[in-house]
Protein backbone atom coordinates (compact mmCIF):
# COMPACT_ATOMS: atom_id res chain seq x y z
CA UNK A 1 0.00 0.00 0.00
CA UNK A 2 2.75 2.45 0.98
CA UNK A 3 4.55 1.97 -2.35
CA UNK A 4 1.38 2.76 -4.32
CA UNK A 5 0.46 5.85 -2.23
CA UNK A 6 3.92 7.43 -1.98
CA UNK A 7 5.04 6.49 -5.48
CA UNK A 8 8.46 4.95 -4.76
CA UNK A 9 9.79 1.46 -4.05
CA UNK A 10 11.19 0.09 -0.81
CA UNK A 11 14.63 -0.16 -2.42
CA UNK A 12 14.57 3.56 -3.29
CA UNK A 13 13.42 4.45 0.22
CA UNK A 14 16.18 2.47 1.93
CA UNK A 15 18.77 3.92 -0.47
CA UNK A 16 17.61 7.42 0.37
CA UNK A 17 17.64 6.69 4.11
CA UNK A 18 21.21 5.41 3.88
CA UNK A 19 22.33 8.58 2.09
CA UNK A 20 19.55 11.20 2.33
CA UNK A 21 21.63 14.08 0.93
CA UNK A 22 23.59 13.63 -2.28
CA UNK A 23 27.06 15.08 -2.65
CA UNK A 24 25.82 17.45 -5.37
CA UNK A 25 23.01 18.74 -3.14
CA UNK A 26 25.53 19.20 -0.35
CA UNK A 27 27.85 21.14 -2.67
CA UNK A 28 24.94 23.22 -3.97
CA UNK A 29 24.04 24.18 -0.39
CA UNK A 30 27.60 25.43 0.22
CA UNK A 31 27.63 27.29 -3.09
CA UNK A 32 24.28 28.89 -2.34
CA UNK A 33 25.44 30.06 1.10
CA UNK A 34 28.61 31.53 -0.41
CA UNK A 35 26.59 33.30 -3.15
CA UNK A 36 24.19 34.76 -0.58
CA UNK A 37 27.09 36.07 1.52
CA UNK A 38 28.79 37.66 -1.51
CA UNK A 39 25.54 39.18 -2.74
CA UNK A 40 24.88 40.61 0.72
CA UNK A 41 28.37 42.13 0.61
CA UNK A 42 27.37 43.99 -2.56
CA UNK A 43 24.00 43.58 -4.35
CA UNK A 44 25.62 44.91 -7.52
CA UNK A 45 27.52 41.65 -8.04
CA UNK A 46 26.07 39.57 -10.89
CA UNK A 47 26.37 35.82 -11.22
CA UNK A 48 29.57 36.03 -13.34
CA UNK A 49 31.25 38.11 -10.66
CA UNK A 50 29.91 35.75 -7.98
CA UNK A 51 31.31 32.70 -9.79
CA UNK A 52 34.77 34.32 -9.80
CA UNK A 53 34.55 35.38 -6.16
CA UNK A 54 33.27 32.01 -4.92
CA UNK A 55 36.49 30.27 -5.92
CA UNK A 56 38.68 32.97 -4.40
CA UNK A 57 36.74 33.70 -1.23
CA UNK A 58 35.23 30.29 -0.38
CA UNK A 59 37.56 27.89 -2.19
CA UNK A 60 34.64 26.38 -4.10
CA UNK A 61 34.62 25.63 -7.82
CA UNK A 62 31.54 25.81 -10.04
CA UNK A 63 30.72 26.69 -13.62
CA UNK A 64 29.05 30.00 -14.44
CA UNK A 65 25.93 28.13 -15.55
CA UNK A 66 25.65 26.31 -12.22
CA UNK A 67 26.13 29.52 -10.25
CA UNK A 68 23.54 31.25 -12.45
CA UNK A 69 20.97 28.51 -11.70
CA UNK A 70 21.56 28.69 -7.94
CA UNK A 71 21.67 32.50 -8.11
CA UNK A 72 18.31 32.53 -9.93
CA UNK A 73 16.68 30.05 -7.55
CA UNK A 74 17.47 32.39 -4.65
CA UNK A 75 16.38 35.44 -6.69
CA UNK A 76 19.72 37.12 -6.08
CA UNK A 77 19.41 39.54 -8.96
CA UNK A 78 22.16 42.08 -9.51
CA UNK A 79 21.04 45.67 -9.22
CA UNK A 80 22.68 46.31 -12.58
CA UNK A 81 20.73 43.54 -14.35
CA UNK A 82 17.52 45.56 -14.11
CA UNK A 83 16.42 47.82 -16.91
CA UNK A 84 18.14 51.13 -16.51
CA UNK A 85 15.97 54.00 -15.33
CA UNK A 86 15.88 57.18 -13.33
CA UNK A 87 15.50 55.27 -10.05
CA UNK A 88 18.59 53.12 -10.46
CA UNK A 89 20.83 53.49 -7.39
CA UNK A 90 24.59 53.27 -7.18
CA UNK A 91 26.12 51.03 -4.56
CA UNK A 92 27.16 52.40 -1.18
CA UNK A 93 30.66 53.92 -1.07
CA UNK A 94 33.41 52.09 0.78
CA UNK A 95 35.58 55.25 0.91
CA UNK A 96 34.93 58.92 1.62
CA UNK A 97 35.22 61.47 -1.17
CA UNK A 98 38.70 62.85 -0.47
CA UNK A 99 39.01 64.75 -3.75
CA UNK A 100 35.90 66.96 -3.57
CA UNK A 101 36.18 67.85 -7.27
CA UNK A 102 39.72 69.22 -6.87
CA UNK A 103 41.40 67.18 -9.60
CA UNK A 104 44.86 68.71 -9.33
CA UNK A 105 48.19 67.35 -8.10
CA UNK A 106 51.58 68.91 -7.40
CA UNK A 107 53.69 65.79 -7.78
CA UNK A 108 53.73 62.29 -9.22
CA UNK A 109 51.72 59.56 -7.49
CA UNK A 110 49.77 62.05 -5.41
CA UNK A 111 46.37 61.45 -7.02
CA UNK A 112 45.29 58.72 -9.42
CA UNK A 113 41.96 58.31 -11.16
CA UNK A 114 40.47 55.05 -12.39
CA UNK A 115 37.44 53.93 -14.37
CA UNK A 116 36.23 51.13 -16.64
CA UNK A 117 34.95 51.34 -20.20
CA UNK A 118 33.64 48.65 -22.54
CA UNK A 119 33.91 48.17 -26.29
CA UNK A 120 32.40 45.74 -28.76
CA UNK A 121 34.55 44.17 -31.48
CA UNK A 122 32.76 41.62 -33.66
CA UNK A 123 33.97 38.73 -31.52
CA UNK A 124 32.53 39.87 -28.15
CA UNK A 125 32.80 42.57 -25.50
CA UNK A 126 36.18 43.93 -24.33
CA UNK A 127 36.55 45.79 -21.01
CA UNK A 128 39.33 48.22 -20.19
CA UNK A 129 40.21 49.45 -16.71
CA UNK A 130 42.69 52.33 -16.78
CA UNK A 131 44.46 54.28 -14.02
CA UNK A 132 45.69 57.81 -14.72
CA UNK A 133 48.14 59.96 -12.77
CA UNK A 134 46.51 63.41 -12.49
CA UNK A 135 49.88 65.17 -12.33
CA UNK A 136 51.17 64.04 -15.73
CA UNK A 137 48.04 62.56 -17.34
CA UNK A 138 50.00 59.36 -17.87
CA UNK A 139 48.15 56.04 -17.84
CA UNK A 140 50.15 54.31 -15.14
CA UNK A 141 48.22 51.05 -15.14
CA UNK A 142 45.62 49.23 -17.17
CA UNK A 143 43.98 45.87 -17.60
CA UNK A 144 41.99 44.48 -20.53
CA UNK A 145 39.64 41.50 -20.32
CA UNK A 146 36.44 40.12 -21.76
CA UNK A 147 34.78 40.08 -18.33
CA UNK A 148 34.07 43.03 -16.05
CA UNK A 149 35.01 41.55 -12.68
CA UNK A 150 36.88 42.70 -9.61
CA UNK A 151 39.97 41.02 -11.04
CA UNK A 152 39.92 43.51 -13.94
CA UNK A 153 40.34 46.40 -11.50
CA UNK A 154 42.79 44.52 -9.28
CA UNK A 155 44.99 43.65 -12.28
CA UNK A 156 45.09 47.32 -13.36
CA UNK A 157 46.06 48.35 -9.84
CA UNK A 158 48.83 45.76 -9.66
CA UNK A 159 50.08 46.91 -13.06
CA UNK A 160 50.25 50.51 -11.84
CA UNK A 161 51.99 49.61 -8.58
CA UNK A 162 54.59 47.53 -10.43
CA UNK A 163 55.38 50.54 -12.63
CA UNK A 164 55.31 53.31 -10.03
CA UNK A 165 55.77 51.74 -6.56
CA UNK A 166 53.56 54.41 -4.92
CA UNK A 167 53.19 55.18 -1.22
CA UNK A 168 50.36 57.26 0.19
CA UNK A 169 48.72 57.70 -3.21
CA UNK A 170 45.01 58.53 -3.28
CA UNK A 171 43.05 56.53 -5.87
CA UNK A 172 39.71 58.08 -6.82
CA UNK A 173 36.97 56.05 -8.52
CA UNK A 174 33.24 55.86 -9.00
CA UNK A 175 31.06 53.48 -7.00
CA UNK A 176 31.30 50.56 -9.38
CA UNK A 177 31.14 47.14 -7.76
CA UNK A 178 34.65 46.31 -9.01
CA UNK A 179 36.11 49.18 -6.96
CA UNK A 180 33.96 48.36 -3.92
CA UNK A 181 34.90 44.68 -3.87
CA UNK A 182 36.79 43.31 -0.89
CA UNK A 183 39.67 42.18 -3.07
CA UNK A 184 40.22 45.66 -4.50
CA UNK A 185 39.98 47.36 -1.10
CA UNK A 186 42.38 44.83 0.41
CA UNK A 187 44.89 45.50 -2.38
CA UNK A 188 44.72 49.25 -1.75
CA UNK A 189 45.48 48.67 1.91
CA UNK A 190 48.29 46.25 1.10
CA UNK A 191 49.95 48.81 -1.19
CA UNK A 192 49.60 51.61 1.38
CA UNK A 193 47.17 53.58 -0.78
CA UNK A 194 44.04 55.52 0.15
CA UNK A 195 40.73 55.01 -1.63
CA UNK A 196 38.36 57.82 -2.55
CA UNK A 197 34.91 57.61 -4.15
CA UNK A 198 32.91 60.27 -5.94
CA UNK A 199 29.31 61.23 -5.38
CA UNK A 200 26.35 59.87 -7.29
CA UNK A 201 25.35 61.98 -10.28
CA UNK A 202 28.38 64.30 -10.07
CA UNK A 203 29.50 64.34 -13.71
CA UNK A 204 32.52 66.52 -12.98
CA UNK A 205 33.91 63.77 -10.75
CA UNK A 206 34.50 61.53 -13.74
CA UNK A 207 35.08 64.08 -16.50
CA UNK A 208 38.86 63.57 -16.52
CA UNK A 209 38.64 59.83 -17.19
CA UNK A 210 35.69 60.19 -19.55
CA UNK A 211 37.61 62.71 -21.66
CA UNK A 212 40.48 60.23 -21.91
CA UNK A 213 38.14 57.40 -22.92
CA UNK A 214 36.57 59.73 -25.49
CA UNK A 215 40.03 60.38 -26.92
CA UNK A 216 40.67 56.64 -27.08
CA UNK A 217 37.34 56.14 -28.84
CA UNK A 218 38.15 58.74 -31.49
CA UNK A 219 41.77 57.71 -32.11
CA UNK A 220 41.46 53.92 -31.95
CA UNK A 221 37.98 52.48 -31.72
CA UNK A 222 36.32 54.59 -34.41
CA UNK A 223 39.16 54.26 -36.91
CA UNK A 224 38.02 50.89 -38.27
CA UNK A 225 35.86 47.88 -37.60
CA UNK A 226 37.52 45.56 -35.09
CA UNK A 227 36.92 41.84 -35.60
CA UNK A 228 38.60 40.22 -32.59
CA UNK A 229 39.39 41.09 -28.98
CA UNK A 230 43.08 40.39 -29.53
CA UNK A 231 43.21 42.76 -32.48
CA UNK A 232 41.57 45.56 -30.51
CA UNK A 233 43.67 44.84 -27.42
CA UNK A 234 46.89 45.23 -29.41
CA UNK A 235 45.64 48.49 -30.95
CA UNK A 236 44.77 49.95 -27.53
CA UNK A 237 48.11 49.03 -25.96
CA UNK A 238 50.02 50.36 -28.98
CA UNK A 239 48.17 53.67 -28.83
CA UNK A 240 48.84 53.98 -25.10
CA UNK A 241 52.55 53.30 -25.24
CA UNK A 242 53.59 54.67 -28.62
CA UNK A 243 51.20 57.57 -29.28
CA UNK A 244 49.47 58.90 -26.16
CA UNK A 245 52.46 58.72 -23.83
CA UNK A 246 55.25 59.64 -26.24
CA UNK A 247 53.82 61.63 -29.16
CA UNK A 248 50.63 63.39 -28.12
CA UNK A 249 51.48 66.81 -26.69
CA UNK A 250 49.04 68.32 -24.21
CA UNK A 251 48.40 72.00 -23.54
CA UNK A 252 47.92 71.43 -19.81
CA UNK A 253 51.42 69.97 -19.71
CA UNK A 254 52.99 72.95 -21.49
CA UNK A 255 52.74 71.18 -24.86
CA UNK A 256 54.80 68.28 -23.58
CA UNK A 257 53.92 64.61 -23.77
CA UNK A 258 53.21 62.81 -20.47
CA UNK A 259 56.61 61.07 -20.62
CA UNK A 260 58.46 64.34 -21.34
CA UNK A 261 56.58 66.12 -18.57
CA UNK A 262 57.50 63.46 -16.03
CA UNK A 263 61.17 63.37 -17.05
CA UNK A 264 61.59 67.15 -16.96
CA UNK A 265 59.83 67.58 -13.62
CA UNK A 266 61.63 64.62 -12.10
CA UNK A 267 64.98 66.18 -12.99
CA UNK A 268 63.82 69.54 -11.61
CA UNK A 269 62.75 67.92 -8.34
CA UNK A 270 66.09 66.16 -7.95
CA UNK A 271 67.98 69.38 -8.70
CA UNK A 272 65.98 71.25 -6.07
Amino acid sequence: MGERVLGFSKQAFFKWRANPVSQRNWDNAHLTNAAIDLHRDDPGFGYRFISDEIETEAGLKASERRVWRLYSEQRLWSLHSKTRGVNQKAGPPVHDDLVLRDFTATKLNQLWLTDITEHWPDESKLNLCAIKDVYSNRIVGYSIDSRMTAELAVAALRNAVALRNPAGTTLHSDRGSQFRSRRFVEQLNEFGMTGSMGRVGACADYAAMESFFSLLQKNVLNRQRWHSRQELRLAIVTWFERTYHRRRRQRRLGRLTPIEFEIINSHAAHAA
